[in-house]
C-alpha cells in the first residue's frame, strides 16, 4: 500500500488551512525574518499573479495577530529564530485587507467596493464596542465604520486610520497594516476611464494611514504593478520597494529550484523534473531563478495521476501573456 501524502494547495490561499488540513507546504516563512531584520516601515512588493502573495500575506496576518498557535509555524524556518518568534509571534494587532475585488463601471461603484471591504475587516474587530480603553466617541467612530456610514469621502479615506488608532489603542500596541492587490483598483479605473479619481482616493487613503502614524508597526503592500504616474506614494519617507529585479526576498514569492526538487521527491515523480524545469523554470527575481507555482502545482496534480501526462499550458500561455500586459500597461503608467 502506498502511503498517504498530503494534498496539493492548488487555489489555497489560507495558510492556518495549509497547515491543519493535511496540504502540502512549499516553506516561505523565512520572509518574516527577511521582512523584521531587513526592517522599513512601509515595505511594497511587485510580483506576477499567481506566485504566493495572496498565501504570504495571509501567513503574516496568522504570525503576528494576537493568540495564534505556534504550531502552526513548528518545524518550519522562522522557528529557527527563538528571538523573532518570542518578540513577534502573537503579539501585534493585524488589519488585512485585499482590493482584488476593488472594481466597478464608475467611481460610485468602485468606491462603495472600497467601503465594503474596509467595512469587513472592521467587522473583525467588534469587540472594540465594549473596549474599556476607548471613549464613547470614539465607539461611535468605530459604530460608523461597522454600519458602512461611508458618505462623506472623507470619512472613508481615513477610515483605515482610524481604525489603526482605535486598535492602537485598544490593544497598547502599534497595529501591522497587509494590504494585498493594492493595485488592482487603479487598473480597474485606468481601463474604465476614472483613474484620476480613483488615484486620489487611494492616494489619500494610504497618506493618512501610512504617513507618519504612530501607531503603525509597519506595512506590507502587495501588487502586481508599481504605479509611477501620479505616484500614491508621493513624500513618504519611510517607504522601501522590492521588484523583482531586486534580490530581497527574491526567493519568497515562487519556488525556487530546490523547492521544486523537494516537491517532485515527495510525490515519487523526479523523474519529471528536467521537462518541468524547461517547461516552468523561465522567471529571474533579482540573482534567483524561479518557477511559477501554479504551473508547478497543477502539473504536479497531473503527474501523479499519469506519469506521461501532457505540459500544464493552457493557463501557463495566458499567464506569459497576462504578464507582458502587465509590463506594457506599466510603461503606460510611466509615461
Amino acid at each position: 500500500m502506498e502511503p498517504e501524502r498530503k494534498k496539493l494547495p492548488i487555489g489555497i490561499e489560507m495558510f492556518r488551512k495549509i497547515r491543519t488540513a493535511g496540504f502540502y507546504y512549499v516553506d516561505k516563512t523565512g520572509f518574516i525574518k527577511d521582512l523584521l531584520t531587513s526592517w522599513a516601515e512601509v515595505n511594497l512588493i511587485t510580483r506576477p499573479r499567481r506566485f504566493g502573495k495572496t498565501l504570504n500575506m495571509d501567513m503574516l496576518r496568522t504570525f503576528f495577530e494576537p493568540d495564534t498557535d505556534p504550531i502552526l509555524f513548528q518545524g518550519l524556518k522562522i522557528s529557527e529564530y527563538s528571538d523573532l518568534c518570542n518578540a513577534y509571534m502573537g503579539k501585534y494587532p493585524v488589519i488585512s485587507i485585499s482590493l482584488k475585488d476593488v472594481e466597478g463601471c464608475n467611481f460610485e461603484e468602485a468606491r462603495d467596493m472600497l467601503g465594503a471591504v474596509i467595512n469587513e475587516e472592521a467587522m473583525n474587530f467588534q469587540m472594540l464596542m465594549d473596549s474599556p480603553r476607548l471613549t464613547e466617541y470614539e465607539k461611535k467612530q468605530f459604530e460608523r465604520l461597522l454600519l458602512e456610514d461611508f458618505e462623506k469621502t472623507s470619512f472613508l479615506t481615513g477610515s483605515l486610520k482610524l481604525l489603526l488608532n482605535l486598535l492602537s489603542k485598544h490593544y497598547g500596541k502599534q497595529v501591522i497594516l497587509l494590504i494585498d492587490e493594492y493595485d488592482v483598483p487603479l487598473d480597474k479605473a485606468y481601463q474604465n476611464k476614472y483613474y484620476s479619481q480613483m488615484v486620489s482616493l487611494i492616494r489619500s487613503l494610504f497618506s493618512q494611514a501610512l504617513k507618519t502614524n504612530r501607531h503603525l508597526q509597519f506595512a506590507v503592500i502587495t501588487g502586481c504593478l508599481r504605479i509611477a504616474k501620479e505616484s500614491i506614494f508621493t513624500g513618504f519617507n519611510n517607504f522601501k520597494v522590492r521588484t523583482i529585479s531586486d534580490t530581497d526576498y527574491a526567493e519568497h514569492f515562487g519556488f525556487t529550484d530546490n523547492e521544486v526538487g523537494s516537491l517532485l521527491a515527495y510525490y515519487e515523480i523526479e523523474d519529471a523534473y528536467d521537462t518541468i524545469k524547461e517547461w516552468y523554470n523561465g522567471y529571474h527575481f533579482g540573482g534567483t531563478n524561479i518557477y511559477c507555482p501554479w504551473d508547478v502545482l497543477n502539473q504536479c496534480d497531473k503527474l501523479r495521476v499519469s506519469k506521461d501526462a501532457p505540459m500544464f499550458i493552457l493557463l501557463t500561455l495566458p499567464l506569459f501573456l497576462q504578464n507582458l500586459f502587465i509590463v506594457l500597461h506599466q510603461l503606460s503608467l510611466y509615461f
